[in-house]
């Protein structure tokens, strides 16, 4: 008798691959510096629209010469020469430099300025910000890593911040009307006063030539 031989094909288990955790975790921590780019650009663009943004010195670009704004003047190129604004607020981005004199209302500071800083109302040293010149302001934040090398007046120029804004403040009070009568009374006797003087003198010179007479 033949024996009949069975042979059981062989099973494996397949098991279909999860997605792991690392994966997802991975593309949602990728830094989207384009992401924060678009929103400066969008920030910056608002700015401009609403009439907040006055000037723009980009990236790359060189300015030479006396530098005069009014509302706000952002800076994340190089500036050289002076700048000026009594009312406005110059904002320097992080690749920003000004080799100038700085003379504003407030100032936010993220790059670097050889050269003095006046800022009659605010200024602010952002981690970035290397300043190597004097400042002077009545209101001072610096963050933690911000360099500066010069000296620093807060007293002086809060003095004269407060005589500034009290002499703007100051209205010349309008005369009262018996002081307004009084002034008038005033003038007119004094013009009296002179009429009397020339008749006078007139009447002497007639007395004097009758008397030659």
């Amino acid at each position: 008798m033949g024996r009949s031989s069975r042979t059981e094909p062989e099973t494996t288990d397949y098991k279909t691959p999860q997605p792991t955790a690392t994966a997802y975790n991975y593309a949602a921590e990728t830094p989207t510096a384009s992401t924060r780019a678009i929103s400066e650009s969008d920030s910056m663009a608002r700015d401009i629209k609403e009439g907040r943004l006055s000037g723009f010195v980009g990236h790359g670009t060189t300015l030479t010469g006396e530098t005069e704004f009014q509302a706000m003047l952002r800076v994340d190129g190089h500036l050289i020469g002076t700048v000026t604004s009594d009312s406005g607020t110059l904002i320097i981005g992080t690749n920003g430099q000004v080799d100038a004199n700085i003379v504003v209302a407030a100032a936010m500071i993220n790059g670097t300025v050889n050269g003095d800083i006046i800022a009659s109302e605010k200024l602010q040293l952002g981690r970035t910000a290397r300043v190597m010149g004097n400042i002077q302001s009545p209101r001072l934040i610096v963050e933690e890593g911000a360099i500066l090398e010069g000296s620093c007046s807060m007293l002086k120029a809060r003095e004269t911040h407060e005589e500034e804004v009290a002499a703007a403040q100051y209205v010349e009070p309008e005369p009262t009307p018996y002081e307004a009568s009084v002034s008038t009374e005033v003038e007119e006797e004094g013009v009296a006063a002179k009429l009397l003087d020339f008749v006078d003198d007139d009447s002497a010179d007639e007395a004097a030539d009758t008397a030659t007479a």
